[in-house]
């Protein structure tokens, strides 16, 4: 890939992330008082919140590219590989119900409310997946659904071992919102740089 798709991809991704959390951030937690300047000063904050997160959700990315081909060489098999990242899914969106059930829970509380998370990440990277291996091929649904649930949760453990609601699904709306435009963009960024180098070429 060109480094000017990874400049763009890059720049696009970060204010995607910062979009994300600006919107995430209002709806969540609307400045009920103050004036202009503690609201541009809120702004900031998001500002700051979802480039931060944009960048871990980047870094997430290229590392996942990386590990993913040591994965397939290692295991010389794809299938082999495959199977080694369904059994991290599952033990991955275990860990998100029980260690967050076991550290937060409360007297009264459902399970319900903390086996929504991993249902719903779970949910949404079935659907990436299923969006990404339409555009491409069926090797790519469980490499995308790995990514989509493994690698968000590994980049919201910070945010998620605070507990903080507001906190929580401004972080999510931003690694999620980038991560699923990466690995969305990825084949279409390479394609257009194996175009270009045919036009080169011939």
């Amino acid at each position: 890939m060109k480094s000017r798709n990874w400049v763009f991809l890059f720049l696009t991704t970060l204010l995607l992330g910062i979009g994300c959390a600006i919107v995430a951030g209002l709806i969540s937690q609307f400045p009920q008082s103050g004036g202009v300047k503690e609201f541009f000063i809120y702004i900031l904050g998001l500002v700051g919140f979802g480039a931060l997160f944009s960048v871990f959700s980047q870094m997430g990315f290229f590392a996942y590219l990386t590990v993913h081909r040591f994965g397939l060489g290692i295991f010389k098999s794809q299938s082999l590989w495959n199977g080694v990242q369904i059994v991290l899914i599952i033990v991955v969106l275990f860990d998100l119900f029980y260690l967050r059930y076991t550290a937060f829970h409360k007297a009264g509380q459902s399970l319900v409310s903390y086996s929504l998370i991993p249902i719903g990440l779970l949910v949404l990277g079935l659907a990436v997946a299923y969006i990404k291996q339409k555009q491409t091929n069926k090797g790519a649904f469980v490499p995308t659904l790995f990514f989509i649930v493994v690698v968000t949760t590994i980049e919201w453990v910070p945010v998620l071992k605070t507990n903080a609601p507001s906190a929580m699904w401004m972080a999510f709306a931003a690694l999620g919102a980038c991560n699923i435009y990466q690995i969305l963009m990825l084949h279409r960024l390479i394609s257009e740089n194996a175009g270009a180098k045919s036009k080169t070429s011939a």
